[in-house]
Parts: C-alpha cells; sequence; structure tokens
C-alpha cells in the first residue's frame, strides 16, 4: 500500500537520497508545518520525497526502527516505508507509524497540533481513539553548532551528487562524439575505397583497349 501510495506520487516530486541530506529535509519539513523536530527519528534513509501539489511525503530507511520516547515511557515503531499527506500542524492519513500502549502495538494515523499555545500534540488511531502529549516529548535540543555541522554536511553530499550528474552526462557527450567520428570515418573510408575501385576499372579499360 505505502509503496503504491509512493509511486503515484512520485511524479513531480522533490525527491532526496542519501542519510545526511535525507535527515536535513525531514527536519526542514517537520519546521515547515510546525511540528516538533524530533517527531520522525528515522536512521539510515535511503529516500525522502515531498509532492507539494498532493501534500504527500514518504521517507523510506533500510530497514524498520524502533524510538524510545524517554519524557512520555512510549516506544513508537517505524517501518522501513513512512508515508503521510501533510499540512501546518498536521500529518494524516500515516502508514507505517505504530506505538505500543501497554501490550499492544496501535497503529497511528494522525498527528497534529490543534491550538499552538497549549503546547500539546494529538496522536490517533484509524479507529478515532486519542491520546495527547506533550510537544517538548518530541523535541530534540540541538546545539547551533550541530545544526550547522548537520547543514554544511548535507550540503556537501549534495554537491557531491551534483558533480557525480554532470560527470555522467559528460560522459554521455564524449561517447556521442567518439561515436559521431566513428560513424564519420567509416563513411570517408566507404567512399575513399568506391573512388579506388572506380579508378581501377578505368585503369583495366584502358589495358585492354591498348592490346
Amino acid at each position: 500500500m505505502a509503496s503504491q501510495l509512493i509511486e503515484t506520487n512520485r511524479e513531480n516530486a522533490e525527491t532526496y537520497t542519501g542519510d545526511e541530506i535525507c535527515k536535513a529535509k525531514t527536519l526542514e519539513l517537520l519546521d515547515e508545518i510546525s511540528l516538533p523536530n524530533g517527531l520522525l527519528p528515522l536512521e539510515d534513509i535511503i529516500e525522502v520525497g515531498c509532492n507539494r501539489a498532493t501534500g504527500f511525503v514518504w521517507l523510506r530507511q533500510k530497514k524498520k526502527k524502533e524510538h524510545y520516547f524517554k519524557s512520555i515511557g512510549k516506544p513508537v515503531s517505524y517501518a522501513a516505508e513512512v508515508t503521510a499527506f501533510v499540512e501546518k500542524h498536521r500529518m494524516k492519513k500515516i502508514t507505517g507509524v505504530k506505538s505500543k500502549d501497554t501490550m499492544l502495538w496501535v497503529t497511528l494515523s494522525d498527528i497534529y497540533i490543534d491550538n499552538p499555545s497549549s503546547g500539546k500534540i494529538v496522536c490517533k488511531t484509524p479507529f478515532g481513539l486519542s491520546r495527547t502529549f506533550p510537544v517538548s516529548a518530541f523535541v530534540n535540543e540541538e546545539t547551533e553548532e550541530e545544526k550547522k555541522r548537520k547543514k554544511e554536511r548535507a550540503e556537501v553530499e549534495e554537491k557531491k551528487k551534483q558533480e557525480e550528474v554532470e560527470e555522467e552526462e559528460e560522459e554521455k557527450k564524449q561517447e556521442e562524439v567518439a561515436f559521431t567520428q566513428g560513424v564519420n570515418k567509416q563513411q570517408k573510408d566507404y567512399v575513399m575505397g568506391a573512388h579506388h575501385n572506380v579508378n581501377c576499372e578505368v585503369d583495366f579499360s584502358l589495358e585492354i583497349d591498348i592490346e
């Protein structure tokens, strides 16, 4: 289901690959929709995508991850693929996220902040049941230096990726030039060979006339 949604929304979406830049883009997304920055603590992220026209976002990581939110005593499980439709203060129609309540894992379908000034965030199940927690429980305190380093690493990775794309394009151009030159040489050799054959035929006919 999640994979199907991703492929349906992939066209015209912004996509990023690589753990460093994907983590940075995840933080940017959460900041854009005004949700706490520790809400999606994924690791080894392979891809992040965002289709702004539909509001659909997805995150792919190498394997499922379980994270324990200490201040509320709740473990949360994140599947290898996590998807959601997002808007200001809200993630809805979520797939791939479960919270453990007593002994059971419960699927979460919506996470939202009704009143930003309340400092509360709501986690809702597909059955309409909901729990309210402090927003602070999902906030990671990062120093300005850590933010700076993370941003710099993401920029370096993006630059490296761009350089690789440019190198591939240059190699393709060189291959095309080499191919064109090879075709031109073959055509030239063919013409020269045909011209030589004509000369030979003329010389041969002249010998016959002399005899």
